[in-house]
């Protein structure tokens, strides 16, 4: 019992760390984006921002540069505490990506800073492997929980992310307590969150389940396009730019001649109010295409920031486009496919079909659940999240399903 207690205590302090973490992180990133917005020449400077963020983590990253994958690599083979370093990196890495109009996200921020500040508690209290491995997963999730507001989602996430196949419970209790203390402090101290309306009106079909269905399929082949996208330009960077400085001034220079052609500018950074207007008529097919060759050329080039909110713009888009076609309404489809692509591409589909309920009402909660579980087998093993471990394949998972049955 007193051990147990002193995990929860612990997590406490995780989320409050966290929470405050997230609160700095979002109000700082809020006041880049609306200095950016009022300066649109800055995004002349994107590959100059990339080579500052390049040097940074080239001069004094070390293996900070390996982000979530680090921290997933602690959690399966414990060895040394997260560098601190990795906080404050990670956070200047993202707001100099948004000043300068890189298109990424802020979640992967949160959750590596979380993490990150819950591991240095290893230095001052004395744990237990399985202890630092317990808070680890706690902090990655209040940093989730705290950046989105979905303390539910948050806690769930933790512990889904890191592997696939199985979902452990063993840090259940300690990721709750962190997850929803990060949630209440960040909102304590008024970080900005973006706002989405509940979705109303739903009625339930065998033909919508059907819908459903088929749009699952499009958005896990959309989130698996998205991950071998990015992937292929990190490939390429690896080819052909030996030095790792110059591999954000090149992908900048891209980025910003693509900006240019494109010509509207509304694949610049988070993209927010764009993913809002998706929720009230049908979107072009065009733009889910335009924000993966854009986000996967900025992810991919060494920029930092996440991909969760440019998942969600691609997922809120393709659902959108597909109300033209599918008999579900817009905002429906839209808040499926803002779960799960996301879901499918970080290989956390309970998570984030509980995302989509928290965010959007648990009233949708039988149409999330199928969208985002079809479309995390549709996706294939490839994910966002390097070094998370494959405990069962996908066409295992559904073997063992069909033969329960």
């Amino acid at each position: 019992m007193g051990l147990q207690f002193k995990r929860l205590i612990l997590s406490a302090c995780v989320g409050v760390m966290a929470g405050a973490a997230a609160a700095v992180f979002l109000i700082t990133l809020n006041a880049a984006t609306l200095w950016r917005e009022s300066h649109p020449w800055l995004i002349w400077l994107l590959p100059l921002g990339g080579a500052v963020i390049g040097f940074g983590y080239y001069r004094y990253g070390r293996e900070s540069e390996k982000g979530t994958g680090l921290i997933l690599e602690q959690i399966h083979d414990p060895s040394n505490i997260l560098p601190l370093r990795m906080a404050p990196m990670v956070l200047l890495g993202t707001l100099l990506t948004h000043l300068f109009g890189g298109s990424a996200g802020r979640e992967g921020t949160a959750v590596q800073m979380g993490a990150t500040l819950a591991d240095q508690l290893n230095r001052l209290v004395k744990t237990t492997a399985d202890d630092r491995k317990a808070l680890l997963i706690a902090g990655a999730g209040a940093g989730f929980s705290a950046a989105i507001g979905a303390p539910l989602a948050g806690a769930l996430f933790g512990l889904e992310v890191i592997q696939v196949g199985r979902l452990r419970l063993f840090a259940l209790a300690e990721c709750l307590v962190a997850s929803f203390v990060a949630f209440y402090v960040c909102r304590i101290l008024g970080a900005p969150h973006s706002v989405f309306g509940p979705v109303g009106d739903v009625s339930y079909s065998a033909l919508g389940f059907v819908a459903v269905f088929g749009a699952g399929l499009v958005f896990g082949l959309a989130a698996n396009v998205f991950m071998c996208f990015t992937h292929f330009i990190e490939l390429l960077q690896k080819k052909f730019v030996k030095h790792p400085v110059l591999k954000p001034v090149v992908g900048g220079v891209l980025l910003v001649g693509l900006y240019h052609l494109e010509g509207s500018f509304r694949f610049v950074g988070l993209g927010i109010s764009e993913i809002q207007s998706y929720f009230a008529s049908a979107a072009s097919l065009a733009d889910p295409v335009y924000k993966t060759i854009f986000t996967g050329l900025t992810v991919g080039s060494g920029f930092k920031g996440g991909e969760f909110i440019p998942l969600v713009f691609i997922g809120s888009g393709l659902g959108s486009a597909l109300s033209v076609v599918l008999p579900l309404s817009v905002a429906m489809l839209s808040a499926l496919g803002f779960a799960a692509v996301f879901g499918a591409a970080a290989n956390t589909p309970l998570a984030c079909a509980v995302m989509a309920c928290e965010i959007f009402g648990w009233n949708i909660a039988p149409y999330a659940f199928l969208a985002c579980v079809v479309a995390y087998f549709v996706s294939g093993h490839l994910g966002i999240y390097k070094n998370q471990k494959i405990v069962r394949s996908k066409r295992d998972q559904l073997l063992w399903v069909f033969r329960r049955k």
